[in-house]
C-alpha cells in the first residue's frame, strides 16, 4: 500500500476504485461491492452512514477506509457527548493574562483539515441538539458549522475533501438510541455492514487466535452465527445475538487458557435474560453450545454435601445390615 495520500480527480477514480477490493485489510470481512462504495464515497468526499447490529465492525469498516486512503482521521464520540455545544463548537474561557478568549473544539479542528475522515461514533446516540448543529455541516449545499447563533455570526466552512463517516445502531433493540431525524439521514449515503456467516466468523478467529483449536472455534462461531439467524426470525427466542465483537473477546480468553464453556460463562451469558428459567434466552444459548461440546468433556458436578442426596461411603454402610 501507497503512504501518498489518493487525490480526487475524474481520471484517477474510476481505476482507483477498480482495483481497491486487493487494499482491503483481511481482519476486514466485507464483500467487494460494500467495500468499493465504502472507498468511493470517502474519494468524493460523501458523508456516510455506516448502519449494523452492534459489533458488526462498523468502527473498523471506517479506519480501514481511512488507513488505505492514507487521510487524517479525526474521532468524535458524539453518544458520550453531554454538552454538544462545546464538543462540536468550542468554549470560551477566561484568564487575567488573555482576558476573555474562545477555544475552538477538536471538531473544528477536524473539519478544518483537507480530505479528513471525520468519524461521528454513535450518531443515533447523540443529543439531537448534536444533529441541529450538524445540519448545516453535512448539507451539501452548505458546509459550515455556525460558531455563533445569532444571525450572520461567525462560521467556520468544511474544508475540501473532508468526508463525515457516521455509525448508528437503528432498531428497537439497541438501549438509549434515538430514532434518527429524516432530514438528518437524508444527508448521508447509507452503507450497510453486515453480519458474519460462520463460515466467515470461524476464518477470522483462527486469523486472531491461531493457538485455539479449530473445533472450539468452529463451535463458537457456530453458535454466533446462529444466535444472530435466531434473532433474525419473526418469532424468535432471543431478542438479541451473540456479536462478532464478543466472539472475539470469547476467543481470546480461550486462547489465554480458559476453556469454552467456562469463557462462555463469563462472557457470553451474562448478556442474556435469566429470567423464565428453562425457557429463558440464557438457557437457549447454553443449549446452542451444548450441541457442540463433547459430553466427555464436561466435568460431573461435584456434588454438595449440604444436599440431602448426598451420601458418604459411611452414611452406606451404617445402612448396611
Amino acid at each position: 500500500m501507497s503512504a501518498k495520500m489518493i487525490t480526487v480527480n475524474s481520471e484517477n477514480v474510476p481505476d482507483f476504485i477498480k482495483n481497491c477490493y486487493t487494499l482491503k485489510p483481511k481482519d476486514l470481512f466485507m464483500d467487494e461491492l460494500t467495500w468499493k462504495f465504502l472507498i468511493r464515497n470517502i474519494l468524493r468526499g460523501k458523508n456516510i452512514l455506516l448502519v449494523g447490529p452492534q459489533g458488526a465492525g462498523k468502527t473498523l469498516a471506517a479506519h480501514c477506509g481511512q488507513s488505505v486512503l492514507n487521510r487524517p482521521m479525526f474521532n468524535i464520540p458524539l453518544g458520550s457527548t453531554q454538552d454538544p455545544r462545546s464538543a462540536l463548537i468550542g468554549n470560551t474561557n477566561y484568564s487575567k493574562e488573555k482576558g476573555t478568549f474562545f477555544t475552538p473544539s477538536y471538531f473544528v479542528e477536524a473539519i478544518s483539515t483537507p480530505n479528513a475522515v471525520v468519524l461521528l461514533e454513535e450518531l443515533s446516540r447523540a443529543h439531537p441538539d448534536a444533529w441541529n448543529l450538524l445540519m448545516p455541516v453535512l448539507d451539501e449545499s452548505q458546509r459550515f458549522l455556525r460558531l455563533e447563533e445569532k444571525e450572520g455570526g461567525e462560521t467556520v466552512n468544511v474544508a475540501p475533501g473532508v468526508s463525515f463517516v457516521a455509525t448508528a445502531n437503528i432498531g428497537n433493540q439497541f438501549t438509549s438510541t434515538r430514532v434518527l431525524d429524516r432530514a438528518l439521514i437524508d444527508r448521508f449515503v447509507i452503507v450497510e455492514v453486515k453480519t458474519l456467516d460462520k463460515d466467515s466468523e470461524f476464518e477470522l478467529l483462527k486469523m486472531k487466535y491461531p493457538s485455539v483449536k479449530d473445533e472450539l472455534l468452529i463451535a463458537l462461531s457456530s453458535v454466533s452465527a446462529g444466535s444472530r439467524d435466531e434473532a433474525g426470525t419473526e418469532s424468535s427466542k432471543l431478542t438479541e445475538a451473540i456479536s462478532t465483537r464478543l466472539s472475539i473477546e470469547t476467543a481470546g480468553l480461550m486462547a489465554d487458557g480458559f476453556g469454552l464453556l467456562e469463557a462462555a460463562e463469563v462472557a457470553i451469558y451474562p448478556f442474556f435474560s435469566k429470567d423464565g428459567g428453562n425457557d429463558s434466552e440464557r438457557t437457549y444459548i447454553k443449549q446452542m453450545l451444548q450441541r457442540f461440546i463433547d459430553p466427555s468433556s464436561i466435568p460431573e458436578p461435584t456434588p454438595d454435601p449440604d444436599d440431602d442426596k448426598f451420601f458418604t461411603q459411611a452414611d452406606i454402610d451404617s445402612a448396611t445390615p
